[in-house]
């Protein structure tokens, strides 16, 4: 599917482009943010690439990975990422991947991008009605750190459960770092989109 476009209340999803490249580094140049990301705070030329592979990516077919902007509807100014992907190790697995600019935190953000990756990237998601068809994995998956506890409430808040630990997952400034592991079964978000509808 290619180029992605899609809109929530106050978030929209798009396809990156080269422009981004400024607005980026308040993400993944951020030492705030990235605290409980797998890597370290990247610079202007890092991001530059790793923009530039993004867009290539996004042309390929088929397209197993998205790597898209999420940007505030009402000011057009991206506020973060979120990656939907196909797990290549697990029959009928996906993965999810998410991320806020610090100064977007606290604002109730994070669930609306969430619910809009689900909606896109799964097909089951939310009350939105559309997705790639071709993946309808049975099962997504994200990982967080142990101390990010933002993340830990907006899985909870979309139905994410938490399964367990994978032990020293993640090497980040000479340390292993533990990941907690949440997941989402198709059946239980087409529960959770009923449940939001009937809720709302």
């Amino acid at each position: 599917m290619y180029p992605v476009d899609r809109s929530g209340t106050r978030l929209a999803l798009r396809e990156l482009s080269t422009e981004d490249v400024n607005a980026v580094p308040a993400v993944y140049g951020s030492p705030e943010a990235t605290e409980h990301l797998s890597f370290e705070p990247r610079g202007r030329e890092e991001v530059g690439r790793i923009v530039a592979c993004s867009i290539a990516a996004a042309a390929e077919t088929p397209r197993g990975e998205y790597a898209l902007a999420v940007v505030e509807r009402e000011s057009a100014e991206l506020v973060g990422f979120g990656r939907p992907a196909l797990d290549p190790h697990q029959q009928g697995g996906a993965t999810l991947g998410f991320a806020l600019r610090p100064r977007s935190w606290g604002a109730g953000y994070g669930v609306e991008m969430v619910r809009l990756l689900f909606g896109f990237g799964f097909g089951f998601g939310f009350g939105f009605g559309f997705g790639f068809d071709d993946l309808r994995p049975h099962r997504i998956w994200g990982a967080r750190s142990p101390r990010n506890e933002a993340s830990t409430r907006t899985m909870a808040a979309v139905g994410m459960v938490e399964e367990g630990v994978i032990r020293e997952h993640v090497l980040k400034g000479g340390v292993w770092r533990d990941s907690v592991v949440h997941a989402i079964l198709d059946r239980e978000g087409h529960a959770a989109t009923q449940g939001r509808t009937a809720g709302d």
